[in-house]
């Protein structure tokens, strides 16, 4: 017959190995990594600041990519099924509709590459973090530089 060797405790430790405040031992809340608050804000980890804004907006855009690659390459595929098919899906291609969300497409590829390009400099580049917001308004300037004569020119073709 074995037996365990009783456990040692300091008097007062709560059996769980958390602090009597109920916290870690760490510091860290048992469910999930610290995160650091001013005084007074409600525990909220999304407070809607520069960051959060360009990760949402980022993966809105990689998202809009991605379906448009899948259409794209279903309906170029129908020229190996059926020539006279894929001339008629082209067809229903030519309207204002598909023209305004082609400016979308082009403003989200636009702002993905740009905004990828920062994310590569936050995490790569030593100062990148601490520059991330003045990067940000360098990625929304360079977007909005490069999309108002683009919007001028492919709207004019698009509703001609």
């Amino acid at each position: 017959m074995t037996t365990t060797p009783p456990a040692t405790t300091r008097p007062g430790a709560q059996p769980s190995g958390r602090h009597p405040s109920g916290r870690h031992p760490s510091g860290r809340h048992p469910s999930g990594p610290t995160v650091l608050r001013r005084p007074g804000t409600p525990g909220t980890l999304y407070r809607g600041g520069a960051g959060m804004w360009s990760w949402v907006a980022h993966r809105i855009s990689g998202t809009i990519l991605f379906f448009f690659l899948l259409v794209h390459v279903l309906d170029t595929a129908l020229v190996r099924v059926s020539p006279e098919a894929y001339n008629t899906v082209i067809q229903t291609y030519k309207n204002p509709v598909v023209g305004v969300m082609e400016l979308g497409l082009v403003g989200a590829f636009l702002f993905h590459g740009l905004n990828g390009l920062r994310v590569l400099l936050v995490d790569f580049w030593a100062h990148g973090p601490r520059l991330h917001r003045p990067m940000l308004n360098a990625v929304l300037g360079v977007w909005a530089i490069l999309m108002v004569p683009f919007t001028a020119r492919h709207l004019g073709f698009v509703f001609t």
